[in-house]
């Protein structure tokens, strides 16, 4: 119960922090008045966008879990989605939740290579279509964007997405070189840690001999009779990421302004790359200040703390509720929920 209360305390304190920072090097007179003007109508449909997106994800884990031959139901595809948003908000970057998806597809009866294989094969989707947008967002943005900070930041979430990319498209290639590499590493931990240790780490090693071949046998029935599922599994990345771009754009209506899609669009890829890097639990901080950086650049200064304030309560604050109540209400008896409490 203490790393629990101690990881969403830091996130949240964190993100209210940077928001109130932002807020006050925004806000002026004129602010109030957008304040007064807010159109909720736009509000609701921003929420009811956020939601929607929940559950285009949920089926594409329930389509690419189909394409391994195994059935799952789009409520329980939907439990184990939203959950896992709670746990990626209070762990550092953005993909926290993808151990506790595994743990809950492997719960549903699906062996733990396979449902490896399907986490891993939806952010490989998601890897993919991102690092596609990103030349040319990075080029709508080109000559406007001189903080070096942001620079750097950004570099290293494109490397860490390249190399994650890379070490899960080798692993699918030379699945008996990634194994090798481990019993190499478990060998030398058991030499130091004595006989009792080699014993146990033995086991761990045998029993991740399994899962690799599992999770290498299914995402080669992705590439061939499973095309289907990865096809499915495209499609609603595609779908996903519309939805959860578009908003940004709905909110900005609900505050009178007038958006530009395509550089809203561009700023929120950028900032997904960015939210990769595991600096601080939810990467609460660096997305107020990155989401003010790169959002002043179409929005106009005296909505401009508004605005970022409203969009990480649709992709920060919702996700810690919805997914908070999933977790806690109905996935309580699980195993790795019941370690995030203790």
């Amino acid at each position: 119960m203490k790393n629990y209360t101690k990881w969403v305390t830091s996130s949240i304190l964190i993100s209210i922090l940077s928001i109130v920072i932002v807020l006050i090097f925004t806000l002026d007179t004129t602010t109030t008045e957008i304040v007064r003007k807010i159109r909720p109508e736009y509000l609701l449909a921003a929420l009811g966008i956020h939601m929607l997106s929940f559950i285009i994800w949920g089926l594409r884990t329930k389509s690419m879990a189909s394409a391994l031959g195994h059935k799952i139901g789009i409520i329980t595809a939907l439990e184990i989605v939203i959950s896992s948003t709670f746990v990626a908000a209070i762990t550092p970057s953005s993909i926290g939740g993808e151990p506790l998806r595994i743990h809950l597809l492997s719960q549903n009866q699906m062996p733990i290579g396979k449902a490896t294989a399907v986490v891993l094969g939806e952010r490989l989707l998601d890897a993919i279509l991102i690092l596609l947008i990103a030349p040319f967002s990075l080029l709508l943005f080109h000559g406007i964007m001189s903080n070096p900070t942001l620079d750097i930041v950004l570099i290293s979430g494109e490397l860490l997405l390249i190399v994650s990319l890379i070490f899960v498209l080798y692993a699918v290639l030379r699945p008996h070189n990634i194994k090798l590499a481990i019993n190499v590493l478990v060998g030398w931990i058991a030499r130091l840690g004595g006989k009792k240790t080699g014993s146990k780490l033995s086991k761990l090693s045998e029993s991740i001999d399994r899962e690799m071949e599992e999770f290498h046998n299914s995402m080669h029935i992705f590439f061939t009779e499973g095309r289907k599922g990865l096809f499915y599994g495209s499609i609603y990345t595609v779908i996903f990421w519309i939805v959860e771009f578009s908003l940004l754009p709905v909110i900005l209506l609900g505050l009178n302004q007038a958006p530009s899609v395509m550089i809203a669009f561009a700023a929120q890829a950028i900032l997904m790359i960015i939210l990769i890097v595991p600096l601080t639990p939810g990467s609460s901080g660096i997305a107020e200040f990155s989401a003010i950086t790169l959002f002043s650049f179409f929005v106009p200064a005296n909505a401009l703390g508004i605005t970022v304030a409203a969009w990480r309560a649709f992709t920060f604050y919702i996700n810690l509720l919805v997914g908070g109540f999933v977790c806690f209400k109905l996935l309580k008896n699980t195993e790795m929920i019941q370690k995030y409490i203790k």
